[in-house]
């Protein structure tokens, strides 16, 4: 692994960029009333030291730690800056946090300031969050944030003058970072600088990047997952970072910054693909598609509706995508590669390569990483992007890491004879039927693909047979809101049920499908920030009905 010295840190490149090219943008920002606002490598810099000059005029300790807490914001990336100039650790917070946990991170970091964002209370955890905020935390908000009563960033930055900043050591810790809690409470992650810029320095060797590229940052920049893709990956080769306003426009949004690099979760390429599909129906595509010249014209008019007809690199992470999915967008001609990484290696863990992907796997292990199968077949991964530990949490750091210094990541796979591994599941999410027989619910969930279907979830612990349970796209849900014909649709499950059943063992065939009536989101707690179903979450939901569900013994089963 060979870092820049000139680039050790993600600070000594903010600082590099703005030597080398000051006058490029930095940053996009689109603001609700429509105007967009553009900040150069210069402007970036300056900003952050005027920011730093005030964190160093508040007199706290030394490398104490600084919460932020908003959607993601070009504001959210300087002030992640601006703490680590002023010597301090930046401790994000998801703006989807429900106020106890939000209460819990700031007490358990020692959080001593907080940066407030972008924030709404709409698509947030903000109405349930500032109430829990402690009277004697200091606030600064940052543009877009719901606060006026408190000192902005925009005021600070006209009334200071620029600090030197203090330059971090590489091993010094950087961040803080909370999982997700999918389970319990949240965990914090320590990371060093320099086990986040290992993401950087390692992805250089698997292709080319330059500062020449964009990318859009959307998914929560308090997941590593976008910190390691877009915030390190953008200051490291110094490219052009845009932002979406909202959901609303994201479109609009991902048409202004026409990526050459995304990076997205399954959830999200699904949706992207169920919108295509109810504008252009599958029919019509397997008729366009195999019309010599026209094809490529439909191609690339679909690339270019979405967005993506620049992209050169589309990665998908956090959780598996279908093999049928990934063969749509290839088909297209976007190469999507199925990448692999958790909270405690800071992402840096497996990749497929361009032009190698080997599909139903997350590709081979990242230069400097090693892997292997452990005990029960869990995967065990050993990364330059490991963590320090778990932030006081000794016992669990000990219990997550083995003698020998390799994380147990708590996934099951395999490691075919290419290298590549295969994840075919979560240790913890094994359930038992009432027959005592073990289900790995994840493969039965990957091969259920009907293209309505957003989302699905293999449940049925301590019953005979599994269960799957279906949340339609809101396109479908729509459609059968206006009158559309539930009876043809419940065939169609019907037939995908049969699909699946036929490649699954006694045990494990699917007992029926219920439709859900409640979305899953990320407000109900039903999914990960990263959009990932919280598995024990939507089964406690649902499981005082599983009895009566098994009692009707019908294939559909309709909540609504």
């Amino acid at each position: 692994m060979a870092i820049d010295p000139k680039k050790q840190t993600s600070l000594h490149c903010l600082y590099y960029w703005a030597e080398q090219t000051p006058d490029n943008v930095y940053l996009t920002q689109p603001f609700p009333d429509g105007h967009v606002e553009d900040i150069t490598w210069r402007e970036a810099a300056g900003q952050v030291s005027r920011m730093a000059a005030h964190l160093n005029s508040l007199g706290l300790p030394d490398r104490s730690s600084i919460g932020i807490l908003g959607k993601n914001s070009a504001h959210w990336i300087l002030a992640d800056l601006a703490i680590w100039a002023a010597g301090h650790v930046s401790v994000p917070l998801y703006p989807t946090l429900n106020g106890e946990s939000a209460a819990y991170i700031l007490e358990h970091s020692e959080t001593r300031l907080l940066f407030l964002g972008k924030l709404d209370g709409t698509a947030d955890g903000w109405d349930d969050i500032k109430g829990h905020l402690p009277d004697d935390l200091p606030l600064v908000s940052l543009p877009l944030s719901p606060r006026d009563d408190v000192p902005t960033w925009e005021t600070i930055i006209e009334a200071m003058s620029p600090a030197q900043p203090k330059l971090p050591d590489p091993d010094d810790l950087a961040t803080i970072v909370y999982t997700s809690g999918s389970t319990g409470r949240p965990k914090g992650v320590m990371h060093s600088f320099r086990t986040m810029i290992s993401v950087a320095d390692g992805l250089q060797q698997l292709f080319p990047v330059s500062s020449s590229e964009r990318m859009l940052s959307y998914l929560p920049l308090a997941h590593v997952a976008e910190r390691a893709a877009v915030e390190t990956q953008s200051l490291y080769y110094g490219f052009h970072l845009y932002f979406a306003n909202s959901l609303d426009t994201f479109q609009e949004d991902l048409q202004r910054a026409r990526p050459t690099l995304f990076f997205s979760v399954p959830r999200l390429w699904m949706k992207f693909y169920l919108g295509v599909n109810a504008k252009l129906p599958p029919r019509k595509q397997k008729i366009l598609f195999n019309i010599p010249v026209l094809n490529s014209l439909v191609k690339k008019k679909v690339l270019k509706q979405l967005g993506l007809d620049h992209c050169r690199a589309a990665l998908t992470g956090a959780a598996p995508l279908s093999s049928e999915i990934i063969g749509w967008y290839r088909s297209l001609g976007l190469e999507l590669l199925e990448v692999y990484g958790m909270s405690e290696n800071f992402g840096y863990s497996h990749a497929n390569r361009p032009g190698q992907a080997k599909v139903g796997t997350v590709g081979m292990a990242n230069p400097g990483v090693e892997h292997r199968i452990g005990d029960g077949g869990e995967v065990q991964v050993k990364s330059p992007g490991q963590m320090l530990g778990y932030y006081r949490n000794e016992e669990k750091t000990k219990e997550d890491l083995t003698e020998d210094g390799f994380l147990k990541t708590g996934d099951m796979g395999e490691i075919d004879a290419d290298g590549c591994l295969r994840i075919t599941g979560r240790v913890k999410d094994l359930f038992k039927t009432s027959k005592g027989k073990y289900v790995v619910p994840v493969p039965i969930e990957n091969r259920f693909n009907h293209p309505k279907a957003e989302v699905v979830c293999v449940a049925g612990a301590n019953q005979p047979q599994p269960c799957l349970m279906v949340l339609l796209s809101e396109e479908a849900r729509d459609d059968l809101e206006r009158g559309g014909d539930r009876i043809a649709l419940e065939q169609e499950l019907a037939g995908e049920l049969d699909a699946v059943n036929a490649g699954c063992e006694s045990h494990e065939k699917v007992a029926f499908v219920v439709i859900v009536r409640e979305p899953w989101t990320m407000e109900n707690g039903m999914l990960t920030p990263t959009m990932k179903i919280k598995r024990n979450v939507i089964e406690d939901f649902y499981n005082r009905k599983m009895d009566e569900w098994f009692s009707q013994k019908r294939k559909i089963i309709w909540e609504f």
